[in-house]
């Protein structure tokens, strides 16, 4: 099976792989939004004794957030010094999570139709073939189970904002980090999850409040956004 991967991304995530638990540094964006994402989820799908897998899961930021939640959880990336990373936290918070380097299409060959909930959150502006990854994490929903997506807008104010703001002007991502053709508009992505026989429950966008520093969910999809889907079943 060929992979869906771009080995440069994989390169730059693996050489911050040592970064994903300093919460003042590269990721420091993502440790803000986890609580959102991980209450978006958990609202609209449970998590407690739930089976979850985390695709594109780096050093396990929001995998653990799910475990903590209650969910018996799977976490795999094709980064491995990510993977170990994630893997060593784990142990050191007393987590019991099953961290995989495998892709997203030969996990979905291994196990169709295995979990309740599948989460694929800021990863698929990353690889080149969104589709693909799209339809594996359908695939590997449970007939009535729950996936989601979060990704980023495609138009001129998330160029602004997440690659020459949060890049260049207010450093709070490294230079490089988001490639702006890779993108998806939230039509793109809703046509890649019917395509994929999902069926849309909800988009909800996500805003940054500088003066609290905090993240909230409203309808303002021009940037970051959720999507919720549901497989019918």
């Amino acid at each position: 099976m060929s992979q869906n991967v771009d080995q440069t991304e994989i390169d730059k995530f693996s050489q911050m792989a040592h970064k994903w638990w300093d919460l003042d540094g590269e990721f420091k964006p993502l440790h803000q939004i986890n609580p959102l994402r991980t209450d978006y989820i958990d609202r609209h799908a449970p998590l407690d004794a739930a089976r979850v897998v985390d695709v594109g899961c780096g050093g396990g930021i929001l995998t653990e957030a799910l475990a903590r939640r209650g969910a018996t959880v799977t976490g795999v990336d094709l980064a491995k010094k990510s993977l170990k990373v994630a893997q060593l936290h784990a142990l050191d918070q007393g987590l019991t999570i099953d961290y995989r380097c495998v892709a997203v299409e030969a996990l979905a060959a291994e196990q169709p139709a295995s979990f309740d909930r599948v989460v694929c959150m800021e990863m698929l502006e990353h690889v080149p073939d969104p589709q693909s990854v799209v339809s594996s994490c359908a695939a590997l929903a449970r007939p009535g189970g729950w996936v989601f997506f979060s990704t980023l807008n495609r138009n001129l104010k998330s160029y602004l904002m997440a690659v020459v703001g949060a890049e260049y002007v207010l450093n709070w991502l490294p230079r490089g980090t988001h490639d702006y053709a890779r993108f998806i508009k939230p039509s793109e992505l809703t046509r890649m999850a019917r395509n994929a026989g999902l069926e849309l429950a909800d988009i909800s966008g996500m805003r940054y409040n500088p003066l609290t520093r905090t993240y909230h969910l409203d309808n303002e999809t021009s940037v970051n956004y959720l999507m919720a889907c549901r497989k019918p079943g």
